[in-house]
């Protein structure tokens, strides 16, 4: 009740009256706090896929070298993208009252709602088009994107004003930068790479096979996309992985 008090605080959810209703629980993260999970499987059962708006991630090995290099982490990026109000009823949940003493709570999302299957190339798309406007004015500069982490690359050094206008160009769109994930000087972390100023590497270059849950599954997919483009693995490869976490 607490988790969706703050949510309420924060504008991602408001009161609703919708004859939605999909399943709400409450998970453990590995910080031994508590995050909100929305289980949107019907949903999504109902939702026409987008596809992929990006046949995968940028290697930054392309970079030019010696260059100046920036990297940004957007906050909460998800809940920081509105849907459209014709839309939120859809994404309705339920709080039960104890021993079902009053009502139950019933609330509607109104920002891009996580498990959505749409939700990444929505943001995807919607990061790309506040990026735009930066695009145009750094004509000289590199700026790679995937989701919600940005790279950008230039042969001038990044002073603060760089950055400020980096930052006033996505809080337009209603994004906010991660202060404490924004890095400046080497060593580069992006996208599973470590980037230094004499070379390029993965972070993780060992893959834990022992899988015993959904979410060993899950960490070993992760874990494999950092390393796709330099091990020579393809889609074909890990196929089967996919198919246990489609369930």
């Amino acid at each position: 009740r607490q988790l969706v008090a703050e949510q309420l605080a924060a504008g991602h959810a408001k009161p609703s009256v919708s004859p939605w209703n999909t399943p709400f629980f409450v998970i453990p993260k590995k910080s031994c706090k508590w995050r909100l999970l929305h289980g949107l499987r019907k949903n999504n059962e109902q939702m026409q896929p987008m596809g992929a708006v990006q046949p995968g991630m940028p290697a930054p090995a392309m970079l030019p070298s010696g260059w100046h290099v920036i990297i940004i982490d957007l906050k909460d990026c998800f809940f920081t993208i509105p849907l459209h109000p014709r839309h939120t009823q859809r994404f309705a949940f339920l709080i039960p009252v104890t021993n079902k003493a009053a009502p139950s709570e019933r609330y509607e999302w109104v920002v891009l709602p996580q498990g959505m299957r749409n939700s990444p190339t929505l943001c995807q798309l919607y990061v790309a088009w506040a990026l735009a406007p930066l695009r145009e004015q750094w004509l000289n500069t590199i700026i790679y994107h995937y989701v919600d982490d940005i790279l950008c690359c230039q042969q001038e050094t990044f002073d603060d004003d760089s950055l400020t206008q980096l930052s006033t160009v996505l809080a337009s769109k209603g994004l906010v930068i991660a202060p404490e994930k924004v890095q400046r000087s080497a060593p580069w972390k992006y996208l599973g790479w470590r980037i230094s100023d004499a070379k390029i590497q993965p972070q993780k270059v060992e893959l834990a096979t022992n899988l015993r849950t959904l979410t060993d599954v899950q960490t070993l997919l992760g874990d494999i996309q950092c390393v796709l483009n330099c091990a020579g693995i393809s889609n074909a490869d890990i196929a089967p992985l996919t198919l246990l976490v489609r369930g």
